[in-house]
């Protein structure tokens, strides 16, 4: 183990599928994310995310997304965790995939967003990366349910969501931004699971295990 993956564990993970890799992002990382979220995510009036963090100024931009990442760190215990995985593809930075569970030893459950760098868009990586952690949490963490959600307008996440096998969870009226938003919620099981035909590969799983989940 590292110096720095002795003083945070999920530093050691590292998640592998055929095109990407997945690993939680450390502090050098975080201009990366920045210059990705930068570039552009998806157009403006309409914003895919409950809490509007691309639409502040843009010298808050990275204030903003750096208080996120350590704030994930910093929250995190076996009661309440949030993993932010960065996402790599040829050594070029696209995007993050979040995956946070709350009372995971009782309810065996974790949730899922992500967002994509507008150039990266359309080419499957989506679905490759909520695929990676749907694996994770079902094959490695003893997960039972994986869940999301998306604005109903929100045709790309959705249907991922439908390649993947999730089911319709039911449709909520929410606040995002002050304004009324309707979401569909969207639940995936190990039974309902289409999986992908590769392997995930994975680094790192034991001291991430005992760090968020306090299993020796």
């Amino acid at each position: 183990m590292t110096e720095l993956t002795s003083v945070w564990p999920p530093f050691a993970l590292t998640l592998s599928t055929p095109r990407l890799t997945l690993r939680p992002l450390r502090d050098d990382d975080i201009p990366k994310a920045v210059e990705a979220a930068a570039s552009g995510i998806h157009d403006q009036g309409r914003n895919p995310f409950s809490t509007p963090w691309t639409a502040v100024p843009a010298e808050e931009l990275g204030p903003t997304m750096a208080r996120w990442y350590w704030q994930c760190r910093a929250a995190s215990t076996p009661e309440s965790w949030t993993l932010a995985l960065g996402i790599w593809h040829d050594g070029t930075f696209l995007g993050c995939q979040d995956m946070a569970a709350r009372d995971f030893s009782i309810l065996r459950t974790v949730t899922t967003g992500s967002w994509l760098r507008r150039s990266a868009q359309g080419r499957g990586f989506g679905k490759e990366m909520r695929a990676a952690v749907a694996l994770y949490a079902f094959d490695w963490l003893g997960a039972e349910v994986c869940e999301s959600d998306a604005a109903h307008w929100n045709a790309a996440s959705l249907g991922v969501s439908r390649a993947l096998g999730y089911e319709l969870n039911g449709v909520t009226r929410m606040s995002w931004a002050g304004k009324p938003e309707t979401v569909q919620r969207v639940r995936l099981t190990p039974e309902t699971f289409n999986r992908p035909d590769w392997q995930l590969r994975v680094e790192g799983h034991e001291p991430t295990a005992k760090f968020l989940l306090g299993v020796n």
